[in-house]
């Protein structure tokens, strides 16, 4: 990817879940230029960081149906066999789970791997550790996902707070029909999203390797 293309892939427009923190920023230049510079450029920085952090690409997921895309942008940090979050409902059954850390830095847009239907989502309570150790997928706080192939197959995904990730943002509800590379949810300021794949299934990709949310292949059906 060019300079250029990194460029016009930060210039895009902030999701909605932004704005409030763009208008504070905005409003805190405003105080800044009746009260003094200092503040001014404290929003300026402030409103240019979260312009940055809620940016909102379009992406273009591959055609090819049955592909299993990765969820998020980011940095694999675990490949490991792990059975899904309990109060999904799924089995403790291990299946291969693919850890993508986002760090502050990368879109933080979650999408959906797959088509189908979300059976189940539920929200846990939990700790705020840092997303990169593999404890937070059992320890910290997370929103877990449930969807449902057409085959009958069943995958999950879940949403984890980070170190200083507070909130988590889902935007689907049980029942709800969902398409490979639609946008999900969201998690502010650092993260981390698990994808279980389905029993039997392995995944491509390994440790390091960087994701691009809706559009990295991670698994693909035997033929």
């Amino acid at each position: 990817m060019s300079i250029a293309d990194d460029i016009r892939q930060s210039l895009v427009p902030p999701h909605p879940a932004g704005r409030p923190f763009i208008v504070c920023g905005l409003v805190a230049i405003g105080f800044g230029l009746v009260l003094g510079a200092f503040l001014v450029w404290l929003g300026l920085i402030f409103t240019l960081f979260c312009l940055y952090f809620f940016r909102d690409p379009e992406r273009f997921p591959p055609r090819r149906p049955g592909l299993f895309l990765a969820p998020a942008d980011g940095r694999v940090v675990s490949v490991t066999l792990a059975p899904p979050p309990a109060e999904l409902g799924l089995g403790g059954a291990p299946r291969w789970k693919v850890s993508i850390f986002l760090s502050v830095l990368n879109v933080h847009v979650n999408r959906v791997p797959v088509d189908g239907v979300v059976t189940r989502v539920a929200y846990h309570s939990g700790a705020f550790v840092s997303a990169a150790q593999d404890k937070a997928s059992e320890l910290n706080e997370r929103n877990a996902l449930a969807i449902r192939l057409d085959n009958g197959q069943e995958i999950a995904v879940v949403q984890i707070a980070g170190l200083i990730a507070r909130r988590i943002l889902c935007f689907v509800k049980e029942g709800d029909r969902v398409t490979a590379g639609d946008r999900f949810g969201l998690i502010r300021f650092g993260s981390r999203t698990d994808l279980y794949l389905p029993e039997g299934l392995a995944p491509m990709v390994i440790e390091g390797q960087t994701m691009i949310g809706g559009e990295t292949v991670i698994a693909e059906p035997a033929s």
